[in-house]
This record gives C-alpha cells, sequence and structure tokens, in this order.
C-alpha cells in the first residue's frame, strides 16, 4: 500500500517555524504573515491560470490582501483545472477517485493527499494538499493544542493515547482522511487511533466505543451532547482525558454538561476543509488563530472589512500554506469575531469568536421506542447517498419530517425521490422506524446567524 505524501525536511521546517512564531509580538506575526502572504501571491501569479489572468501586469510584491478579489467554493469548482498549480489535476479524475470509499488517504498521483468537503454551505468542493502543506498542518494540530495529561501520555502525541473519532468515516472527509493518513505513515500507532462511525443506532456506537476505550473522544459537539448523556445514563463507561470538538458551534451548556459527563475538559478548536487547523483552544478555553498561516476577514453583507471585535456577515479565508491550490480571499460563510483585546494566557495570537454550523439533533418515535438521531448522519446520507446539498430537514413531529429543496423541476424530482430512499435507509439503520418524509420543491432554506444554512431543524418544544 503506497504511503500518503510525507516531507521530514518540510516537517523539521515547519516545527520550528510554528515553535518560533510563539515567540513572536503581535506586530513580529503580522509581519510573518505579510512576508508568506507575498510569496503566495507571487506563487499564484506564475502557476495558477486563473490568478495569472487576473493579476496580469500587476506586481504580486505591492499588492495588498483587498486589491485580490474576493472568490466563492462554486466560481473556483467551475474553473477547477484554471485554478490549481499543477495542470496534472484533472476534476473528473479526482471526482473518480474521492468517490471510493476504499482510496481514503490513498496518495494521489503520488505527491498530493485529497479531501472533500461535507457540503454544508451549498455544494461540496475538492481539496488538494501537498506534502509542505500537510507539514503546517500537522505542526500546527501538535505544539498548539493543550497537552494530555502524563498518565495518558506514554508516549509522544498522539501516540501514547488512544483517540477515537465519531463521524462519517465512509467519505474523503478532512477529519477521516487526515487520522487514516496517520495511520498510514506510522502502522505502530494503528491500535490508538480508531474512526468510528455515528451512522449505527446509538446502542451499537456505544458498545463500540466501550470495546475500544478511548482515552481521547473526539467528536461533533451534537455527537459528544449524545454520548455524554450515555455515559451519565450508565450505559457508556469511558475514562477519558479530554474530549475533543470541532466542526459545529459549541455552546457553553454543551461543554459544561459534556465535561460534567465525562469528568474531563472539553477542549475545541476550529477548522474547515480549507484549512485544517484554523485556531486552537487555550487553557482559557480562548480560541487563538493561527494567524501565522491563515487569514481570516471578518467582512459586511458589501465585502467590507468590520472593526475589531465585530462579526461579520462571512468571513474570507487565505490559506498561507497550500501551494498546488491557492485559497486567497475565499468566502468560507461562518461569521468569526476577531476580538480587540489580547488573551490572558499571554499567547500573541488572536482571540476569535466563531458562530458556525447550529443543526439540531432530532429526537425521533414516540414513547420507549424513541431515538437520537444526529443531524450530520441525516446530511451526510444526503449528500453521500443522495447527491442532495441544498435542503433543509424540517422536524414536523414526533414522526414527521419535511424534506425542502431549492431545485425545482425534473432536477427537483428525481433528486428528492433519491433522497426519500437515502433517508429512510438511513432511519431505518438508525431504529429511527415508523418516520413519515414528506418532499417539498422550489423552498430554499433561511441563512441561520452562523451565516450558512441551518439544514436541520427540530421540532420546537411546547411551551
Amino acid at each position: 500500500m503506497p504511503l500518503p505524501p510525507f516531507d521530514p525536511w518540510c516537517t523539521a521546517v515547519s516545527v520550528a517555524e510554528v515553535m518560533r512564531a510563539r515567540r513572536l509580538s503581535p506586530a513580529g506575526l503580522q509581519a510573518l504573515q505579510a512576508r508568506r502572504f507575498t510569496d503566495l501571491v507571487t506563487h499564484a501569479a506564475h502557476a495558477s491560470p486563473l490568478y495569472a489572468h487576473w493579476l496580469r501586469g500587476a506586481d504580486p510584491a505591492r499588492l495588498a490582501l483587498q486589491d485580490l478579489p474576493v472568490v466563492h467554493k462554486t466560481q473556483l469548482m467551475r474553473f477547477f483545472e484554471h485554478w490549481v498549480a499543477d495542470p496534472a489535476l484533472r476534476l473528473d479524475e479526482l471526482r473518480c477517485f474521492i468517490a471510493d470509499p476504499c482510496r481514503i488517504a490513498e496518495p494521489y498521483l503520488g505527491r498530493y493527499t485529497v479531501w472533500e468537503s461535507s457540503g454544508s454551505s451549498g455544494e461540496p468542493c475538492i481539496f488538494v494538499q501537498d506534502a509542505g502543506a500537510l507539514a503546517v498542518y500537522d505542526a500546527l494540530e501538535a505544539l498548539r493544542r493543550p497537552s494530555l495529561p502524563l498518565q495518558y501520555l506514554p508516549g509522544p502525541w498522539p501516540w501514547g493515547a488512544r483517540i477515537a473519532f465519531v463521524g462519517a468515516t465512509t467519505g474523503h472527509f478532512a477529519s477521516v482522511v487526515a487520522l487514516e493518513r496517520l495511520r498510514r505513515l506510522n502502522p505502530m500507532i494503528g491500535s490508538s487511533l480508531r474512526t468510528i462511525s455515528f451512522l449505527q443506532p446509538t446502542a451499537s456506537l456505544v458498545e463500540e466505543l466501550n470495546r475500544y476505550a478511548p482515552t481521547v473522544l473526539a467528536t461533533y459537539p451534537s455527537a459528544a451532547l449524545l454520548l455524554a448523556e450515555e455515559q451519565l445514563a450508565g450505559r457508556l463507561h469511558l475514562v477519558c482525558a479530554q474530549v475533543w470538538t470541532g466542526g459545529e458551534m459549541l455552546t457553553e451548556g454543551t461543554r459544561a454538561f459534556v465535561q460534567q459527563a465525562f469528568g474531563c475538559p472539553v477542549v475545541n478548536s476550529y477548522g474547515a476543509s480549507e484549512f485544517l487547523p484554523v485556531a486552537s483552544e487555550c487553557a482559557q478555553g480562548r480560541l487563538h488563530l493561527n494567524s501565522d498561516w491563515v487569514i481570516l476577514e471578518p467582512v459586511d453583507a458589501q465585502g467590507r472589512a468590520v472593526p475589531l471585535g465585530e462579526p461579520g456577515d462571512t468571513t474570507l479565508l487565505t490559506n498561507l500554506a497550500n501551494r498546488v491550490q491557492p485559497l486567497i480571499r475565499y468566502d468560507l460563510g461562518d461569521r468569526v469575531t476577531i476580538e480587540a483585546e489580547p488573551c490572558a494566557c499571554g499567547s500573541p495570537f488572536p482571540v476569535i469568536d466563531v458562530e458556525g454550523r447550529d443543526d439540531d439533533s432530532l429526537c425521533l418515535g414516540r414513547g420507549e421506542t424513541a431515538v437520537r438521531v444526529l443531524p450530520l448522519a441525516l446530511s451526510t446520507a444526503l449528500e453521500e447517498e443522495a447527491g442532495l446539498y441544498d435542503f433543509e430537514l424540517l422536524q414536523q413531529g414526533p414522526c414527521e419530517l419535511q424534506l425542502s429543496t431549492g431545485l425545482e423541476g425534473e432536477e427537483a424530482t428525481a433528486a428528492l425521490e433519491r433522497a426519500q430512499r437515502a433517508l429512510s435507509g438511513c432511519l431505518a439503520r438508525l431504529g429511527a422506524r415508523g418516520v413519515h418524509v414528506h418532499c417539498c420543491a422550489g423552498k430554499r432554506a433561511p441563512r441561520g446567524r452562523s451565516g450558512k444554512v441551518k439544514r436541520v431543524v427540530a421540532l420546537a418544544s411546547p411551551k
């Protein structure tokens, strides 16, 4: 089995740079960021046909961030082969590659790692990483995450802990690809990293976790909440050093409940398929932007920068590490606030607050047969099995769901037929039987506070 991309020299350099950046002042970080931005734009202007067209006649060394255009996922995917900096990357071939779950973390063209976004902002996107970008992500993940207690670490991070990631495990999603890549690069840690699917009944999920007995549980806040309830009910028996969450909004109420259930800290992070470790949490519980390698610009509805301390309508992301697929002022869709005041922990990295995905868990069925269904399980079924990304799933009763899409005509009819079959199969696997799904075309879901569409909405509790 071929090994995923890994460059020891790039890794050593990235580790040294990440460690050195922690000793810089905020002004020093800004200067470092500016140099890397100029290097990125210079490279994009020469290697990406799309950016060569946009920047024709301009001097990359004199360009400011705001001089470049804002880009969107739909636009970049439409011009994918002009966007990327390697003409060997073909979109149709990449789509065939990620359609095969057996090829998760397999090197593409012998030198790239590939993953796809979930489509939570409307459609999926394919992201290609070279060894240099991966080395940066690895260094940030290893060096800026709070340390585990020593009793859980007989070896260096993360090989001494037993880590279980609970999520969607059959697609080429960033978290799954990243974990499988680690296992392939170091087979000795294979027993210390495990991915566990949440696309199974809760009882089966609990049984699998009890057998593995992880010391670190990594998952989404909605799944952590479900597992915390199982822990308090006495069905789940985990002894964890930490619970790692990400990918959704983590409220203070959810954090407190999960910490109480597992008797350990909850460590949150903020990442995206566009840049894996965007921000890491410090000991004060604040998210710090890895501003030496990623730029976030909170902007208003007209694309203008908002003042520090105020949330934008959306956020633009610039990835300073990925040279093969330049992401410059990319509309991420999340609402982010960059705080004006530094953190009490003393870190030079800016503090951010994030309003991300906040879909609801659903309780389906009546009485003792009712089951909790995670929103990501449903959205994964609709995306992966039915190819439907533009949807809203609204609970209308204990056993009633309404599935809406903005699609119209024959396209909507075919998509909703596939979606109804996919949902029925998913619900049956999760033990939610007797649930009726009603379909509706030509109806777009409203955007929530996070800027993204809230796609799974629970039945409101009676007052």
